[in-house]
């Protein structure tokens, strides 16, 4: 029993010494945590993914949802968690480049605080109108704008967010002035798109496409830099004149700083291989998600080409610090 014993501690050091902790062999499950309610895509994306990747890493992956300030909650308290591999965050673009900018009680730093795991998928944006704008085609659109200045509106889910600042981008782009109506979250904005008190939204295909088939909301573009399979026939905003212009609520993980890199790869890994599922694919497109796995070290720098991105974005509106 005692030669068992010593044989355990002695394998517990050299393992800490070599930095290498197996998320297996921690004997815990993997909490994924996620800074929105149950049902939001995020959550559902989350659910989809740890159903599957507890049979890869072969321990238990529960989400825990902790919702609040955009999505930031959650990654300050991973900020401040121990390295050990049991707990990361799915989170969204806005809470990783836009809210740390944003918000002065946002007590993170996206680039210096995390282990960057794996970029998981894309929540595309789409552009849409109500149906009594007399605009079938964003260059109507565009001309509708430019001949009468801050008359037409477009709603938002809230300042900062991605629809904000989506369409932020697409005004600038094109030189047009839009009235801004900030709402509390997707639900209302969309609510009021559909009876007209706002003409324009930028929104996720999960919450704008339901209204676009039942006829309460007209589809002019995705903001994707491709084509969405699931819609073949609408055209992107950059191939429309735009070239560059991208908006897609991505999803993606993190660590906190100094998890071992054996347990950021192994975890990494996983997500590749489950995100590669053809039956997980389906399930991430019957919610409005197009998968879009990337590795750790690919996903690190595209987490910087992001923060600079929309930070020169966010300066560009004149957003205040809150």
């Amino acid at each position: 029993m005692m030669r068992r014993a010593l044989t355990i501690l002695l394998t517990a050091v050299v393992l800490a010494l070599y930095g290498v902790v197996p998320v297996a062999a921690q004997g815990n499950a993997l909490r994924i945590l996620v800074g929105f309610p149950p049902g939001q895509a995020t959550d559902l994306v989350a659910r989809i993914l740890a159903e599957q990747l507890q049979v890869v890493l072969e321990q238990p992956v529960i989400v825990e949802n902790k919702p609040g300030q955009g999505g930031s909650i959650v990654l300050a308290q991973l900020a401040r968690a121990e390295p050990d591999g049991t707990q990361m965050v799915l989170g969204a673009l806005a809470s990783y480049v836009a809210n740390p900018r944003i918000y002065n009680t946002v007590n993170y730093h996206t680039l210096t605080d995390f282990a960057p795991i794996a970029l998981v998928a894309d929540l595309p944006l789409v552009l849409v109108v109500n149906p009594k704008v007399p605009a079938v085609s964003l260059a109507e659109l565009t001309a509708l704008a430019r001949s009468q200045p801050g008359k037409l509106t477009h709603s938002s889910s809230g300042a900062g967010t991605l629809s904000h600042l989506g369409m932020e981008h697409l005004k600038r782009a094109a030189g047009i002035d839009i009235l801004h109506v900030p709402y509390r979250g997707s639900a209302p904005a969309v609510n009021d798109l559909i009876a007209g008190r706002v003409d324009v939204m930028m929104d996720t295909m999960a919450v704008a496409m339901p209204q676009v088939e039942a006829g309460n909301a007209r589809l002019l573009a995705v903001c994707t830099t491709e084509r969405v399979p699931d819609l073949p026939d609408v055209p992107t905003v950059a191939e429309l004149g735009y070239p560059g212009f991208h908006a897609s609520a991505w999803l993606g993980t993190v660590f906190p700083k100094g998890t071992p890199l054996q347990t950021v790869t192994r975890v990494s890994e996983a997500i590749l291989k489950v995100v590669a599922q053809e039956d997980v694919k389906k399930r991430m497109h019957a919610i409005g998600a197009i998968p879009r796995p990337m590795n750790a070290e690919a996903f690190t720098a595209f987490l910087k080409s992001e923060w600079d991105n929309w930070g020169d974005i966010i300066q560009k509106t004149g957003l205040k610090r809150e």
